[in-house]
């Protein structure tokens, strides 16, 4: 898929999940984001870059630990995103959070200017995510460590089915690339070519807990990747999607109508020399 059309895929797929993505995703996802703050190691008067923010979930974890004196710069190519950043820290006060809409491969952060930078689940769906995860290296001074999440391998996460059955439904792929990061070396290669000589990596296995049926189609379906494609569903390709969905998961159910869902994460820190 053209690099151009992609970003716009993303772009205008996490506006449209915007509204619900963090009440779907918040419970699943604290876990990885307290492990990727703790591998960060950030103190009091910390400036920290963050890129692909969505909805700010770790962002004010950031935030919280750098102040007094410290400063967050989070972007997302997601106007609605942005402005849900935003809403949110003009409610809570919070003035050392400053967020830009802004596409993370394109990012110019001043260079040698941040003492740690982040990226939580974001750079499966970039098309170049070396160009990012260079803006990353570029931005922190010399022993600023970077820390990141992805997906990991795509048979290792047993809801992955999602996307060939979106993807039958419309006319390009929704996320072609999603788990080439996560398979075997790629994230540590890619990080290698940003400039991170020698990057960690730790492979997380977790299991996604969703209550019901609805609460699992709405994550996977609303509240994530293929939330632009599905608002153009009818309503009988919705019924198939969810269906066909379902039954790939079927192994996964619980005995109460809920179901926890194999997956596995992928956690990387690299340090600027």
């Amino acid at each position: 898929m053209e690099a151009k059309l992609q970003r716009r895929i993303q772009r205008y797929g996490w506006d449209a999940a915007a509204d619900i993505y963090e009440r779907t995703w918040q419970d699943n996802l604290t876990p990885i984001h307290e492990q990727m703050i703790a591998m960060a190691g950030l103190r009091p008067g910390d400036n920290v870059l963050e890129l692909a923010c969505g909805s700010g979930m770790l962002t004010f974890r950031a935030a919280g630990l750098v102040a007094p004196g410290g400063m967050i710069e989070a972007s997302d190519i997601s106007i609605e995103m942005v402005e849900l950043v935003q809403g949110r820290a003009d409610a809570m006060g919070c003035d050392n959070v400053a967020v830009t809409r802004a596409d993370a491969e394109f990012v110019d952060a001043g260079a040698d200017s941040f003492d740690a930078a982040l990226c939580g689940l974001g750079l499966m769906y970039m098309p170049d995510p070396v160009a990012a995860l260079s803006a990353m290296y570029r931005a922190l001074k010399p022993g600023g460590r970077a820390v990141l999440s992805i997906w990991g391998e795509r048979r290792n996460c047993a809801w992955a089915d999602m996307f060939p059955i979106v993807d039958s439904t419309v006319q390009s792929e929704v996320c072609p690339l999603f788990f080439n990061l996560g398979a075997g070396d790629n994230l540590a290669m890619a990080m290698q070519r940003a400039g991170f000589e020698r990057p960690l990596i730790h492979r997380i296995d977790a299991t996604l807990g969703f209550y019901d049926r609805t609460d699992t189609v709405e994550a996977m379906i609303d509240g994530g990747a293929v939330a632009l494609a599905a608002k153009r569903f009818d309503a009988a390709t919705r019924a198939h999607v969810e269906q066909a969905f379902l039954d790939s998961i079927a192994a996964h159910a619980r005995p109460n109508g809920g179901y926890d869902i194999p997956s596995e994460f992928v956690v990387a820190v690299g340090t600027k020399t």
